[in-house]
């Protein structure tokens, strides 16, 4: 068993700058939310309607 405080720590200094992986998350999301958005006004074309909970 380790004693408290005992943990490495990690050495001080600026946080890592973001790379090219994080901008391409950023391009997905932004993919994601503009094909959900386009995705619902193609739907309101054919007068599509959510279905309601309820019996």
């Amino acid at each position: 068993m380790s004693r408290r405080g005992s943990s490495p720590r990690k050495p001080k200094g600026p946080p890592p700058a973001p790379d090219v992986y994080v901008a391409l998350l950023f391009v997905a999301v932004a993919a994601l939310c503009v094909g959900c958005t386009l995705l619902g006004l193609e739907l309101n074309v054919y007068d599509w309607k959510l279905p309601t909970s309820g019996g």
